[in-house]
């Protein structure tokens, strides 16, 4: 039964159908997101939660500076600790922010769906990416973790890798900004609502 629940799960979050609806209204769901998190936080909770997001966010920048969508494998910068250094970033991000509420159940739900959100694109995206790339790709996947990081191919001239170019095309400008103006809604309603 419960074997049957997760495949179940799984097919619901590789549903192309729900998937492209879910791309159509992500930011009005992002919004209303924001606004019921906001209601919910407890400033005792608030700086906590920000530390943390505010380390996800600047993981998730340091990844869109460096990435090379599609065009070239990215082994250097954060894809040479993980090759999932983005979403562990987003995860850190967004948990940070539901820590701002204290609620465990919220975290712990938050945990489960982004958990089975994170394999289910990685999958499909790892499928991508060994058809672009090929045998270097699967060398990439036997020597570098897709989630837990580690220093086997650690090289500290490729770490500090930030790239004008990818940061632009990225829009990490944007991403920045976006996560700035909801710390300060946040903050606002944290503490002067």
């Amino acid at each position: 039964m419960p074997h049957n629940m997760i495949a179940r799960i799984h097919d619901l979050f590789n549903n192309t159908a729900l998937r492209k609806t879910f791309l159509k209204i992500r930011l009005p769901l992002g919004l209303v997101f924001l606004i019921l998190i906001a209601t919910q936080i407890k400033p005792a909770y608030f700086f906590p939660g920000l530390a943390l997001s505010v380390l996800g966010e600047l993981f998730q920048v340091w990844c869109l500076a460096t990435i090379k969508t599609k065009k070239k494998l990215t082994v250097v910068g954060p894809y040479m600790f993980m090759r999932n250094p983005m979403y562990v970033g987003r995860f850190f991000q967004l948990f940070g922010i539901i820590m701002m509420t204290g609620n465990a159940w919220f975290m712990l739900a938050f945990a489960v769906l982004y958990y089975f959100y994170m394999i289910n694109r990685v999958k499909r995206e790892e499928k991508v990416l060994l058809a672009l790339f090929g045998n270097d790709y699967e060398e990439y996947c036997r020597n570098v973790n897709r989630y837990l990081p580690s220093l086997k191919k650690f090289d500290r001239k490729l770490m500090w890798s930030f790239d004008k170019e990818s940061f632009r095309q990225n829009h990490a400008a944007i991403n920045i900004l976006a996560t700035g103006i909801c710390y300060m809604i946040l903050y606002i309603v944290a503490f002067h609502w």
